[in-house]
């Protein structure tokens, strides 16, 4: 953007130890859009004082934010909510400038290794074994535990990247191949755990009035790809005295698969310097209520 004498004035006055002005000034920079960024970083590069460059480098990210929250609000009012989008939103609230043609390449060369394995006589469980040989022992993906100590577990991209995520992002990165492949894959509502679960063909949450666990013929861990059966998980169940409710085996939609990913994602951000990174993420979150 053109430097005009408002925003050279904006700019000199960015380091008034004054916090009202700060804020002021501030919120008129922001009010310019993210055309304003090139400024923001021309002036950081040529800042010598730390402090100055920490308020540069928040009205950076302040400028992300709003573009972000446009962007979420807009992916969600949308009539479809694809969820590799939906994902690659999350990873842009810290990587803004992340470039995503190099991640839709790589989850295409992904989708067309296991749709090669894949014809019309497999079984779910065999189409659930294709899958997670492509994915997990051909290409390598590793699961993590979900400790929160590391971000870029939860970033689509880096997944991608490292080959290395949660039960969550490795869970939404099966999901989307699923549903390329037109798969019956769903993640369902198991507490304190990303379970996918691999429904009837025939299954529709918005028309089945029963207990939706009669429609799913077994479940897969987000994490490892592994199989597991009904016995399995009830055992989990008995283990951790938890009531096998039927609204547990009702798939999320992809809004809420997104506004758990923000959640889940917020709570990497716990340190005191990252409160607000926190305080983002759940305002993100709550978008999508």
């Amino acid at each position: 953007m053109e430097e005009n004498r408002e925003i050279s004035a904006l700019f000199h006055l960015l380091d008034d130890p004054d916090e009202e002005v700060f804020s002021t000034v501030s919120q008129r920079i922001v009010d310019y859009g993210r055309n304003i960024i090139p400024n923001l970083e021309n002036l950081w590069e040529n800042s010598p004082r730390e402090d100055m460059q920490t308020r540069i480098e928040m009205l950076i990210h302040r400028l992300h934010y709003t573009d972000l929250i446009t962007d979420l609000t807009e992916w969600r009012d949308g009539a479809y909510h694809d969820l590799l989008f939906g994902a690659l939103l999350v990873a842009k609230f810290q990587y803004p400038d992340l470039h995503t043609t190099p991640v839709l390449q790589e989850m295409e060369k992904i989708r067309r290794n296991v749709w090669l394995e894949l014809n019309s006589y497999l079984t779910p469980l065999e189409q659930a074994n294709v899958i997670s040989s492509i994915v997990y022992n051909y290409y390598s993906l590793k699961g993590a535990d979900l400790d929160y100590t590391n971000p870029d577990h939860f970033f689509i991209h880096q997944v991608l990247r490292t080959k290395k995520g949660n039960s969550v992002s490795n869970g939404i990165l099966y999901l989307i191949l699923a549903e390329q492949l037109d798969i019956s894959v769903k993640a369902i509502h198991i507490p304190q755990q990303f379970v996918l679960a691999f429904f009837h063909t025939d299954y529709d949450a918005c028309t089945y009035k029963g207990n939706p666990q009669h429609k799913i013929h077994f479940y897969v861990d987000g994490k490892t790809g592994q199989p597991f059966s009904h016995n399995d998980l009830e055992l989990y169940f008995k283990r951790t005295a938890t009531p096998a409710m039927p609204e547990y085996f009702k798939p999320y939609n992809h809004i809420s698969i997104i506004q758990l990913l923000l959640e889940e994602l917020s709570r990497c951000f716990s340190a005191p310097l990252n409160l607000y990174k926190q305080k983002e993420l759940l305002e993100l979150a709550s978008l999508l209520h």
